[in-house]
């Protein structure tokens, strides 16, 4: 039986209003890799990771709390 995966693909202004970044905020940390990439899900659409930005904002949480970041 195949598990079922709970990993959505959240359009830019999701990822915006879950992060607080702008547009170009996001884009600039993406070209300088320090934010997850988009992946391609159409000619001209894009969509990024849910589990990938959650991961971004606990990796930020975890470093303002002195945490250990992977």
């Amino acid at each position: 039986m195949p598990t079922q995966s709970t990993n959505r693909l959240l359009r830019l202004p999701e990822v915006l209003e879950r992060t607080g970044l702008s547009e170009s905020a996001v884009r600039r940390m993406v070209r300088d890799e320090q934010f997850p990439r988009q992946l391609a899900i159409g000619p001209r659409t894009a969509a990024w990771s849910e589990t990938e930005v959650q991961g971004w904002i606990d990796d930020r949480v975890a470093a303002r709390d002195g945490e250990s970041v992977t």
